[in-house]
């Protein structure tokens, strides 16, 4: 007799849609699906909502990382499709890969975090924020996903240089008049570029009939002035080349407005060459940011208790929808399909058999390359459940400390440009410091995210070195417990004047990876390398109309109809 399965058995076992991971694509996709009436159950082997989006504890955090820095052994299978005990059936085994690599943690101060360890919610996908114009907050709105989220507003944004420096960004004709690092020359030609996309933006906006204030119209009609279209397809740091703009002006408005990611100057290395109209359309949503929640005194907002309540917010979405949840339930699902090479269901590793229209995979799901078989038809059709799918990297750091980066500043941001820490530093690195009054650590305490996108592990590893020196000050390592180490990397050690002590840190590796589709089965994204949320959104979003076409995204609902509670099993 087989052995019986530690939980109950699902039921139903027929659904329109199965997703499988609770990270922050699949949980909008259930939301939707839910929402348009479809019937969804929502499988997770974690104890918590969020996948890879998820906050965690300091207890939980080492655990995920270290249990997914490398596949287990047992759940590796078959390279190919392989027959089932029904002969109308064929099967394909996923395994459930790692995401993460190079994982080094290190506490310098145990017995203090010992103390607090749970109380600590750290982002497996920070550092990140959300833009308060971005498409992100609107489809929360729209989906109603905002009701069961708060936010907290990012204090203040600073540009960074290896020294330990770090100047305030001028994003606001206030904030320019005001900084004493610019020279008046300086301060005068970025009002003047800034006031010429602000021209540009209300004559486009004009054109294509947006509202604009009628007692003004006609004189912004008269006055504004566009930029080319010869100009916009060009490359943005030749545009302000073009406007005369001096190199630090240059820096601040490419890499701390417009959060270009690679060095724009080096157009031979760079493969992520910013445009002047993307460039145009950043500085666009940056400034129309700014000033639109009362409570929010930058662009930038954070989620009270972290990045993790944002998938929760869509999976309390979908419940109410009523959607299925079953959590903390063993997944190694092998895949079925009918003799006609047409999708069934999933099997579970408990051996229960759950059939759908659909299926969407947590990007952590894939196949081995397949070698020849009779069903290596099958198997090719389903290559994007592969690592080839991986783009590249992103290293992502975390430290704690007890003092802010700057005194009575909770919660900033701190922007490195490539070539500010060391002159073959190639892309930016990006710091957020998140204080106690976020709910995610305790008070007085903060928490400093840190990440720079790379194909080469070790250099992503300096560069986070490199910024966490620069900002940081580094106890005796000889007092300190660390469960891995890089004996290549050496930091100032003792308490250096100004600068918050490390406490504990992580540096860790994630792989970037697209989403894929085929027939009925799709994956979905990673968290990728951006600050916000933008990118993410904009594939989750372009994923679900692949898979429903003619269904629309979060249509109006009448409230009475929906569920009055929500389903859930565990």
């Amino acid at each position: 007799m087989s052995e019986l399965p530690q939980y109950p058995p699902i039921d139903p076992t027929t659904f329109d849609l199965i997703v499988i991971g609770t990270g922050l694509p699949e949980s909008v996709i259930a939301a939707a699906a839910s929402t348009s009436g479809k019937t969804v159950l929502h499988l997770d082997p974690n104890p918590f909502y969020g996948s890879h989006f998820a906050s965690l504890s300091i207890p939980e955090f080492n655990s995920f990382l270290n249990s997914n820095s490398a596949p287990p052994a047992s759940q590796s299978c078959p390279e190919t499709a392989c027959p089932s005990d029904d002969p109308n059936l064929s099967i394909i085994n996923l395994n459930c890969r790692s995401l993460y690599s190079d994982l080094e943690i290190s506490s310098f101060s145990p017995t203090l975090l010992e103390e607090c360890s749970r109380k600590f919610l750290l982002d497996l996908a920070g550092p990140r924020v959300l833009f308060c114009a971005d498409k992100a907050i609107d489809l929360m709105l729209k989906s109603e996903a905002s009701q069961y989220v708060e936010f907290k507003s990012i204090d203040a944004s600073f540009i960074g240089d290896g020294d330990g420096a770090l100047l305030a960004v001028p994003d606001s004709r206030a904030a320019i008049f005001k900084d004493k690092s610019l020279s008046l020359i300086q301060k005068n030609q970025l009002m003047r570029f800034l006031k010429l996309v602000e021209g540009h933006l209300r004559a486009t906006a004009a054109s294509v009939g947006t509202d604009v204030n009628q007692s003004e119209k006609g004189e912004e009609r008269e006055t504004a002035s566009r930029i080319s279209v010869e100009d916009l397809e060009s490359p943005f740091v030749d545009f302000l080349t073009k406007m005369k703009l001096p190199a630090k002006i240059k820096s601040i408005v490419l890499y701390a407005i417009a959060m270009a990611d690679r060095d724009q100057e080096n157009k031979e290395i760079s493969k992520q060459v910013l445009k002047t109209k993307d460039g145009v359309d950043r500085l666009a949503l940056y400034q129309s940011s700014i000033g639109r929640f009362a409570n929010a005194s930058g662009p930038f907002i954070y989620p009270i208790y972290g990045q993790g309540e944002l998938p929760q917010a869509f999976c309390r979405r979908a419940a109410v929808k009523g959607c299925i949840y079953v959590s903390s339930v063993e997944i190694n699902p092998n895949l079925e399909f009918q003799s006609s090479g047409n999708y069934k269901g999933v099997k579970l590793a408990s051996g229960q058999e759950l059939f759908s229209n659909k299926l969407l995979l947590d990007p952590a799901f894939t196949k081995s390359s397949p070698t020849s078989s009779p069903d290596d038809s099958l198997c090719a059709r389903f290559d994007f459940l592969t690592a080839q799918n991986v783009k590249s990297k992103v290293v992502k750091g975390i430290c704690i400390t007890k003092s802010s980066l700057k005194p009575d500043v909770p919660n900033l941001l701190v922007l490195y440009p490539p070539q500010s820490l060391y002159p073959e530093q190639s892309t930016t690195v990006r710091v957020l410091q998140i204080g106690g009054n976020s709910a995610i650590c305790p008070m007085g305490m903060f928490v400093i995210y840190l990440s720079a996108s790379c194909e080469d592990v070790a250099e992503g590893k300096k560069l986070l070195n490199r910024a966490m020196s620069a900002l940081l000050s580094f106890p005796d390592c000889s007092e300190s417990s660390s469960i891995a180490s890089d004996e290549n990397v050496s930091h100032p050690v003792g308490a250096e004047e100004g600068k918050p002590t490390l406490l504990w840190s992580a540096l860790y590796a994630q792989e970037l990876q697209t989403t894929g589709q085929s027939d009925c089965i799709a994956s979905s994204p990673t968290p990728d390398g951006d600050l916000d949320y933008n990118s993410v959104f904009h594939a989750t979003l372009e994923l679900f109309q692949t898979m429903y076409p003619d269904t629309d995204l979060f249509p109006a609902t009448n409230p009475s109809d929906e569920h009055s509670g929500e389903n859930a099993e565990s």
